[in-house]
This record gives structure tokens, sequence and C-alpha cells, in this order.
């Protein structure tokens, strides 16, 4: 299951990379690690995957991915729904995003009894989630869905709130006394 989960997990990262070449084309160079939301988190998980193939645990990578792939993948289906409640329509790539997108969500809190974090972990996720933010809201480098605009700053509130419900999460699931733990096969 790993490798299978490995194997959707790294072409999707590339084409989340690839889906957004245009907008690193005019990022400046300084904000490059954080504009690529959404594949920045699938490949923390592809990280994941390959240290639970190798039977070992690398618990700030599993405290980014689980934050970053349940709030990002949340995220986009937010984002798709609402430009289709603009637009009253989505394209076929839109519902391929709205499904994949879901699916990193789920697939980071499914694997959650198998991560070691520790408080620390959560602290420098925390760190680099809530600076994401600010590059996004604040520096403007956040994803472009033009028919939105008009809801920067909506949409920013929103995903301060998602950042802090994603962090509690990942508390919930990987720090909490007596969560779920299970050991990798």
């Amino acid at each position: 299951m790993l490798w299978l989960l490995l194997l959707i997990n790294i072409p999707g990262t590339i084409y989340g990379y690839i889906w957004y070449e245009s907008q690193l084309e005019i990022t400046p160079w300084y904000f490059l690690l954080f504009v690529p939301d959404s594949p920045t988190a699938s490949l923390f998980f592809v990280f994941v995957l390959i240290a639970f193939l190798l039977r070992r645990n690398w618990p700030l990578i599993e405290a980014l991915a689980i934050i970053t792939l349940f709030k990002y993948g949340i995220w986009a289906v937010v984002m798709n729904l609402l430009t289709y409640f603009e637009m009253g329509y989505l394209s076929l790539a839109s519902y391929m995003l709205i499904f994949s997108h879901l699916g990193m969500a789920i697939q980071g809190l499914l694997f959650a009894p198998y991560y070691r974090i520790k408080p620390i972990h959560i602290i420098l996720a925390a760190l680099w989630t809530l600076h994401n933010d600010v590059i996004d809201y604040v520096f403007f480098m956040l994803p472009r869905y033009t028919v939105l605009d008009q809801y920067i700053p909506e949409i920013g509130y929103f995903t301060f709130w998602l950042s802090m419900v994603s962090l509690l999460i990942a508390y919930w699931l990987c720090i909490k006394k007596d969560r779920l733990i299970l050991q990798l096969p």
C-alpha cells in the first residue's frame, strides 16, 4: 500500500509543481519555497512514505505533512467550490483538483497513528504554515483564482483559521495522550 501511495503521490507532486510553473516564473526568488503550497505538502508526504518504507519516522516531516496536506487539501476544495458558485460551472480540471486535494487531506489524517510527532515538531510546522499565510496574503503570493480576486481578504481570513484548525487536528491526532498509536508493519 505504501508503494502504491508513493506511485500516486510522486506524479501528483510533479504535476502540482508544473501547475504552479507560470506563477513561479513571476515569483521573487526569496518566496519560491513558499508559493507552491499543495505540491510542497504532497512532497512532505512523499518523504513520510519513503521513511515508512525504510521503517523509520521523520517527525518534523510528518508534522509538516499532516498539517499542510489537510490545510491545502481542504483549501483547494473550498476554492474550487467557491469558483463553482461564482461561475456556475467547473472545468474537468477543477473536478480533478477537488478529488485529488480531498484525497490529500484524507491521506495525511489516515496515517496519523503512525506518526511520532512531538510538540516541538508542531511548533516548527506552525511557524512554517503561518509564515506561508503571511507570504500569501501580505505579499500576495497566493495561488491565482482570478474569479475569486474580489474575495482575497475573506479568503486570507479563512486560510488563517484553516491553518489553526490544521494545527489543532495535528495536536489532537498526534500529541494528545490518549491518541491512537500504531506501529509500522
